[in-house]
């Protein structure tokens, strides 16, 4: 059985990775095991640890589940923020017969500009492919929806609305549930028991969800949001503007000029 070994960070969950994957399954059994290297949010004076592992581990969910769709059964873990690091720990780990690096194009890739590929090449004497995922253009046939909500994530409104997206077209949700303001960057456990209540409903309503408690303010949390998740549209629940700080802050606004993104706003009386 050919051992693939598979290093990716914010392409993870690209097309053209999963098909490099999927073309070297094609008629042989292979043993494909996916590393992605932790990377640092370019957002938020204050990093927490906690949530860029979080969402190292959600992206890399998404891959294994992307792969699965794909007939190929595959594992994976979060590695050293090193991407070269990584690649030697797990070299060390078990042997492979060769390895996929996955990056941005060129004028994007802090990888490509470290020139992690070619090292790999000299230190590995395996082959070595390199595949290039443009997030921007590259999409698959899923759509990705980013879903901001704190204390209406769980609300019937916001449920209906993705329930009414998913109908349309197939959709993949990535829930982010900004963190009470508790100081430590964990975020409180009503924040995590919310994300979890709406991340159950969405589960047994059929849809395809990931969730995770993130940066306690909610402009800075979409910005790493769309750094780790690449989504197509946002959708921001809250509550009416008489009581949402977010909207006095006017987080639609904001998000709607720096994202260029469809952003949908829900609007809900209700409180997890």
């Amino acid at each position: 059985m050919k051992r693939i070994l598979v290093v990716a960070n914010e392409t993870v969950a690209g097309k053209p990775l999963i098909d490099a994957v999927r073309a070297r399954a094609a008629g042989e059994a292979v043993d494909v095991h996916v590393i992605s290297p932790q990377n640092q949010p370019r957002h938020g004076y204050v990093i927490y640890e906690s949530m860029v592992r979080d969402a190292a581990e959600n992206r890399l969910k998404m891959t294994l589940a992307l792969l699965r769709e794909a007939g190929v059964e595959a594992d994976g873990e979060v590695m050293d923020p090193d991407p070269y690091a990584a690649v030697m720990d797990a070299l060390g780990e078990a042997d492979y017969d060769e390895i996929i690096i996955s990056t941005h194009p060129e004028t994007r890739s802090g990888w490509l500009r470290e020139g992690l590929v070619d090292r790999v090449r000299r230190a590995a004497h395996r082959p070595v492919e390199h595949v290039v995922v443009d997030l921007d253009t590259e999409r698959d046939d899923v759509k990705r929806t980013l879903v901001v909500a704190n204390r209406t994530v769980a609300s019937s409104k916001l449920l209906d609305v993705l329930r009414r997206k998913a109908q349309q077209e197939p959709r993949r949700f990535i829930v982010i549930c900004p963190a009470d303001t508790n100081g430590d960057g964990s975020g409180s456990g009503d924040a995590a028991e919310r994300l979890a209540h709406t991340l159950k409903e969405l589960e047994d309503a059929g849809l395809d969800a990931i969730g995770q408690v993130v940066d306690p303010d909610p402009y800075t949390a979409i910005q790493n949001a769309l750094q780790f998740y690449a989504p197509d549209d946002i959708v921001i629940s809250t509550f009416p503007d008489t009581r949402s700080g977010w909207l006095r802050g006017d987080l639609i606004g904001r998000v709607e000029a720096s994202t260029g993104k469809p952003v949908e706003h829900v609007v809900s009386e209700e409180e997890a």
